[in-house]
């Protein structure tokens, strides 16, 4: 017994997952057996390709291939986001006066500078997001998937996966960052007070602040900026020539959207991570020692990372911790609308994309990305996992006390949401 608990001993040393390293190459997603790079992602981004060659519009220039692609994808315009912080890797032509726009759907992201590169970031359900840049003014056009993306979006700001993210931090006038007084990744718990530095911003929100809008400066090694300028802004044509847009509006609405679906995949996608990870452990052990080679939970390590994982994902599936919202949140009823366009509903209509912008983002606090192929591609135990503890938290008796913000009410909505439209939700008994 002594020498079989020696050798696993060295074996598990041998076989756990490396730690995450400062280096790209050593990230863990760069390690088997995910393999990130190399591996050849099933994003669709292929047939896209065809597509868009296929049906490449003669006319309308950089505009006309951007809005074909939106379409293609299927993004909706009225999504457009509008960033003039140079905080892209097409930093030196972007500025206030030609900011970058993005536009989002629940699987894919396209950035677009006038005049640049589209950039394009899809959702793989095994790898997370794929980065890719498009070059409209090409004889050919093609995609390329862009290595350089992983500098920002492979570690320096979402540590240990390939992530998406939004920033806040305060801006020159030149759209330079002034880093010294801070960058902040941005997700549905950061206050509103502390987003959008960079980023125009329309809509309305009342009496509070966000440092959307704004230009600061220093003065006597003091940052200096008001953010009251930046408050309640319905019209963008003063600042920059919107006319070189899709749309001449960045919604408030769109941009709460994105922070949390963004921070969600970035759960999805670690969550998925870790625990392909530790499975491949489990198994590489079993053969090691010569056990049976198993998709059971066998080693407590291993159940450990499955129950980490679950609890993260349910604590951002039902918004723990999400900041409070201000009084009067009101964005543009197009993107309202487009958002809600196709949204699994039950026999009376509710939605989990039903907004709520009365404290809150959603009516239903379950983030949608519950029906994602992202989600539904976590391995089978971790997602047992996540269903026990949903079916816990949203018990209509003695619901889990650490998620007692859910009003009996809401809960009861969320759970009749799932059991209507969520296939393997409904699979599990109530209590």
């Amino acid at each position: 017994m002594a020498r079989i608990a020696a050798i696993a001993a060295i074996v598990i040393l041998a076989l756990l997952p490396p730690t995450r390293g400062r280096a790209q190459g050593d990230e863990p997603y760069e390690q088997p057996p995910l393999n990130y790079s190399a591996t050849k992602p099933r994003d669709g981004v292929a047939e896209l390709e065809t597509r868009m060659a296929a049906a490449r519009p003669s006319t309308g220039g950089d505009k006309a291939i951007l809005s074909q692609l939106l379409k293609e994808l299927r993004i909706p315009l009225e999504s457009q986001v509008l960033v003039f912080s140079k905080t892209s890797f097409q930093r030196q032509i972007i500025n206030p006066a030609r900011p970058r726009a993005l536009y989002f759907s629940e699987t894919s992201y396209v950035g677009w500078v006038p005049g640049g590169l589209i950039e394009l970031a899809t959702i793989d359900p095994q790898l997370g997001p794929i980065f890719y840049s498009f070059d409209p003014q090409a004889k050919a056009p093609g995609f390329v998937r862009d290595a350089s993306c992983l500098t920002c979006h492979g570690g320096q700001f979402v540590r240990g996966i390939p992530g998406l993210f939004v920033r806040s931090l305060f801006t020159a006038e030149s759209g330079e960052p002034l880093f010294r007084y801070g960058s902040q990744v941005v997700d549905f718990r950061t206050p509103f007070t502390n987003r959008w530095g960079g980023w125009y911003v329309t809509g309305k929100h009342g009496q509070s602040a966000h440092r959307g809008n704004t230009l600061a400066r220093e003065e006597n090694d003091k940052l200096v900026v008001d953010m009251s300028r930046g408050a309640n802004i319905a019209d963008l044509s003063g600042r920059f020539q919107t006319r070189a847009y899709l749309r001449p509006d960045s919604d408030i609405v769109a941009l709460l959207v994105l922070e949390h679906q963004t921070a969600m995949q970035n759960t999805l996608t670690r969550a998925s991570l870790d625990c392909r990870r530790m499975l491949a452990y489990q198994k590489n052990l079993q053969v090691e020692l010569k056990e049976p080679v198993t998709e059971e939970l066998v080693y407590d390590s291993v159940k450990h990372v499955f129950e980490a994982a679950a609890l993260q994902l349910v604590d951002d599936l039902l918004f723990r911790g999400e900041a409070v919202l201000p009084a009067g949140v009101e964005g543009s009823a197009a993107f309202r609308e487009a958002f809600g366009r196709e949204a699994p509903r039950t026999d009376d209509g509710a939605s989990l994309k039903d907004l709520d912008l009365a404290g809150r983002l959603f009516r239903n606090r379950c983030s949608y990305l519950i029906y994602s192929e992202a989600f539904r591609a976590l391995p089978v135990e971790l997602k047992r996992r996540v269903y026990a503890r949903l079916v816990s938290a949203l018990n209509p008796v003695a619901p889990d006390a650490r998620y007692a913000y859910l009003p009996a009410e809401e809960r009861a909505r969320i759970s009749k949401i799932l059991r209507q439209t969520h296939p393997d939700f409904r699979r599990f008994p109530e209590s």
